[in-house]
């Protein structure tokens, strides 16, 4: 058996295993570096950061709240806390929706917007530091095919798509 087919305790192979636990370690050690320098420079996690940069780019800077954590990767609970933490500093605020009485908008506030453009500088000079900046433009193509393949290629339903369909059909 070569080394790339021997079984490792985990019950992959040594390959698989690498693989594996390799993009574990980059993950880990990618978020670790970009939120310490993040929150170093602006006192901003890079959670905080990720969930203000997609308020700023969307229409009227708001989004519904399933909407936000779908975005940002995180669970409703998980969102809720964070815009919690948001909302105190005064970064965001929310709003109800009006077609949806159980649902609510974040809302970016200008002192978020300003925030996310200073430092929006420092996480993209971070990004190519830490990621970018290790892979030639041929591999970083590559990678982003291999993640692609990895994300899938069809778009999920949004949360408040599903809500919206049960309230279409509530008489």
């Amino acid at each position: 058996m070569s080394t790339a087919e021997r079984v490792v305790p985990s019950g992959l192979t040594s390959a698989e295993s690498g693989a594996w636990r390799g993009l574990l370690r980059a993950h880990a050690g990618l978020v670790k570096a970009l939120d310490a320098e993040l929150e170093r420079a602006h006192g901003l996690g890079l959670s905080s950061f990720e969930m203000l940069l997609r308020l700023d780019a969307a229409p009227e800077r708001r989004m519904r709240m399933c909407d936000l954590a779908e975005s940002v990767l995180l669970s409703r609970s998980g969102l809720t806390r964070l815009v919690d933490r948001l909302e105190r500093d005064g970064y965001v605020g929310r709003h109800s929706c009006e077609a949806d009485a159980r649902g609510s908008f974040a809302v970016l506030s200008e002192s978020g917007a300003e925030i996310v453009r200073a430092a929006r500088a420092t996480h993209i000079e971070a990004v190519r530091r830490h990621f970018l900046g290790r892979f030639s433009a041929a591999e970083l193509d590559s990678l982003r095919g291999f993640l692609a393949r990895l994300a899938g290629d069809a778009a999920d339903e949004s949360c408040c798509d599903a809500g919206a369909a049960a309230l279409e059909q509530t008489p």
